[in-house]
C-alpha cells in the first residue's frame, strides 16, 4: 500500500471475530461464522483454531468473497477436536447439513468425493465415491480432497474392520486378503465374521459418521492421526 492508496475499510464483523479470539484455544477443531440471524455463513477446520481464525481479522489480505463474509459475521461458534483429521470429517458433515453460503468449494456434489457405505449387499462396503449417487447406500461428505476421503476410509477400516473391496472381488475370495492380516478388515468374504456381527460394526460406523457415537471418538481420532501420518 502506498501513501496515495485509500485504507481498507474495517468490516463490523472483525470485532465479533476478535471477541471470539479472546477465549479461543490453539487446539484443532471446527469454526462457524454466524450472521445476526444465527445462520451459518461459513464452516472451516483448522489444526490450530486461534491461529487460523486470526487471519480473518487481517482484512487487507483477504479476497473480496471473504471480506463480505467477515462483514456479515455477528458471532462465532467453535468445536474442538482431538486431531485435524477428526476436524476435517466434522467440517464436511456440517457443510452438508448447514449448506453455508460462503462454502463454495464443498457444495458441488458432483465434483468432490464422498464417503460411501453401500446398502445393497449383506456385507456393506466402505469406499470413496465421486459422481452421481445412484447406488443404494449412505453417503457422507463432500470432502475437499480425495486425500481426506482416503484418510477417513483407512481410519475407519482400522476401527470398524469394514471391507473396502469391490463386490466382484468379495465374491471370488477363498482366503483372507492382506487387509485382514494387518487388522483392517474382518474378512466377511471367507466367513470370519457373521452377518449379524458385521451389521453391528456397520451400525457403529454409521453412528459415528452421523455424530452419534461419542464412545468411539477418541479411538477413531487416534487412528485418523495414524492414517494421516502414513499417507
Amino acid at each position: 500500500m502506498t501513501l496515495s492508496d485509500p485504507p481498507v475499510a474495517r468490516p463490523h464483523g472483525v470485532a465479533a471475530i476478535e471477541a471470539a479470539l479472546e477465549t479461543m484455544p490453539l487446539s484443532s477443531g471446527v469454526y462457524r461464522m454466524l450472521n445476526a440471524a444465527g445462520e451459518a455463513l461459513y464452516v472451516g477446520k483448522a489444526r490450530a483454531l486461534k491461529k487460523r481464525v486470526t487471519s480473518y481479522t487481517q482484512i487487507g489480505r483477504l479476497p473480496e468473497r471473504l471480506r463480505r463474509m467477515v462483514s456479515e459475521t455477528a458471532t462465532m461458534e467453535i468445536v474442538t477436536t482431538h486431531t485435524e483429521a477428526e476436524a476435517l470429517l466434522l467440517e464436511a458433515n456440517l457443510i452438508k447439513r448447514l449448506k453455508p453460503r460462503f462454502n463454495i468449494v464443498l457444495r458441488d456434489d458432483k465434483s468432490y468425493p464422498w464417503l460411501m457405505l453401500t446398502e445393497d449387499h449383506p456385507y456393506p462396503q466402505i469406499a470413496k465415491h465421486r459422481g452421481a449417487r445412484t447406488r443404494k447406500g449412505s453417503y457422507y461428505g463432500p470432502f475437499a480432497s480425495a486425500w481426506a476421503v482416503n484418510q477417513t476410509v483407512t481410519a475407519m477400516q482400522r476401527v470398524f474392520l469394514l471391507r473396502s473391496c469391490a463386490d466382484t472381488v468379495f465374491a471370488n475370495r477363498h482366503r483372507p486378503c492382506l487387509l485382514h492380516q494387518i487388522r483392517r478388515c474382518s474378512a466377511p468374504c471367507v466367513g470370519r465374521i457373521s452377518e449379524a456381527d458385521y451389521a453391528g460394526l456397520v451400525g457403529q460406523a454409521k453412528a459415528f459418521l452421523s455424530g452419534k457415537a461419542g464412545h468411539v471418538q477418541q479411538a477413531l481420532a487416534a487412528e485418523m492421526e495414524t492414517a494421516a501420518e502414513a499417507l
